[in-house]
């Protein structure tokens, strides 16, 4: 270990035998453990595959630190990452992972090698649905002893010729054939491989949607992001290695605040006041405290639907049984407590027979309510309760239940990265970029 490690990581007893190092970090196992392992950041920042290389001070630690907020964040929205704690400013914790030789890239815009790959399209094109791309992480231009005309280059796998095609990424792919095609025996290390290939795909998109809604609430735009997997002890797939601000593009009032500024020549000073400036906004990303109130009249309004349309988000949702016209006060009472306790959440008003209980839940409360009436099936005419409310009552009606579920999640989702990412993934599993790729 290094003087500087020794001097600056309080926890430099645990670190344990070097298992691999990077342009940018290195990697010790925990004393003690053979599961877990110890990321250590480092000061180098690099470029064109090394070619370019200088030295931040406290890069390190701002790395560390926008990585473990990124990571704090996924975790708490369910994604599965290799993170257990942050445990220095330079250091986190994590499961050790036998990582997979791939780089999976999202794109939401048009940047960087994908304009290479695509000239005719726009600088900043945007694509509704987006995009993953599989990159063969490799060095020196050479896998397995096969010679490459690139490092990194960009990954077709055509199945049912049990193959991957392998692509010069800076050139475009309009014309271009692969400049080596192997069998996917010289690259999977598994038979199903590509089974797990698909799951990253999906996971990918996920943290990109995470974190583009977590960038969006602090003024900035995701544009694409890198990431990279491995497989834990138990054989689960994790999202692993590190996601800083050399793991994506960001812009910011029109501008890059990522590695891109370095890439572009930029100073280091101002390189360094990015990556600061992205440490402490990062350092804001969370999920928010939010609910979807139930309402109902009484306990024959049943809730299954509501529950099987939230899926893995019922834990959102708390019913409410108390009947808005036969006791007011009480109704009152409840509904202004609720509020008091978790402001950012949104009301449901499912109500069998008279179906007023809704538009006045909406007149005396600040938050969205939507009401479902429950016998519009068997009393059509109970729907204009809902409909035809008086002034100053913005209740919304919907008749199925699903629908209002997914209302709400579209309500709170606008505040909420972890509903933004279930909500908008649904939609981009239905979605179909139109532009000529």
């Amino acid at each position: 270990m290094s003087e500087r490690l020794a001097v600056k990581h309080p926890l430099g007893a645990a670190l344990g035998a070097l298992v691999a190092e990077g342009k940018t970090k290195k990697i010790h196992l925990v004393k003690g453990s053979s599961d877990l392992v110890m990321v250590v950041a480092k000061d180098d920042i690099t470029a064109g595959d090394g070619a370019k290389h200088d030295i931040i001070p406290d890069k390190g630690q701002l790395a560390t630190a926008t990585t473990s907020n990124v990571f704090r964040l996924l975790k708490a929205c369910g994604l599965p990452v290799a993170f257990t704690e942050q445990d220095s400013a330079i250091s986190f914790s994590a499961p050790k992972c036998e990582m997979l030789p791939y780089e999976v890239v999202v794109r939401r815009e048009a940047h960087g090698s994908y304009l290479k790959r695509n000239p005719h399209l726009a600088k900043g094109q945007l694509f509704p649905q987006a995009i993953v791309e599989f990159y063969l992480k490799t060095k020196d231009k050479n896998w397995k002893g096969k010679p490459l005309i690139c490092d990194d280059p960009l990954i077709v796998y055509a199945q049912e010729a049990k193959q991957i095609r392998l692509f010069n990424p800076a050139k475009p792919m309009q014309g271009q054939e692969p400049f080596l095609v192997l069998p996917q025996s010289d690259v999977f290390g598994r038979a199903d491989e590509w089974k797990f290939c698909l799951d990253m795909a999906r996971i990918a998109r996920q943290a990109f949607l995470v974190l583009e809604k977590a960038w969006q609430l602090e003024g900035g735009t995701l544009v694409d992001l890198k990431v990279e997997f491995g497989f834990d002890s138990k054989g689960n797939l994790l999202l692993a290695d590190v996601i800083d601000n050399d793991s994506w593009r960001v812009i910011e009032s029109g501008a890059y605040i990522d590695k891109q500024v370095y890439r572009d020549g930029g100073a280091l000073d101002d390189v360094a006041a990015k990556y600061r400036h992205v440490a402490d906004v990062t350092g804001r990303f969370h999920v928010p405290r939010q609910r979807i109130v139930l309402w109902r009249g009484s306990e024959k309004d049943k809730t299954e639907a509501f529950s099987e349309a939230l899926g893995e988000l019922a834990d959102l949702m708390t019913v409410v049984t108390c009947s808005v016209h036969k006791e007011p006060v009480a109704a009152a009472g409840i509904l202004h407590r609720m509020v008091q306790e978790i402001p950012d959440c949104v009301i449901i008003a499912y109500i069998g027979r008279s179906n007023g209980a809704g538009p006045t839940l909406s007149a005396m409360s600040t938050v969205p309510v939507i009401t479902v009436p429950a016998s519009i099936k068997e009393f059509p005419d109970d729907l204009w309760s809902s409909l035809r409310a008086p002034s100053a009552v913005p209740v919304m009606t919907v008749l199925e239940p699903a629908n209002a579920v997914l209302a709400a999640l579209q309500i709170l989702s606008g505040r909420n990265p972890r509903l933004y990412a279930h909500v908008r993934g649904e939609i981009e599993n239905r979605t179909v970029n139109t532009i000529a790729l």
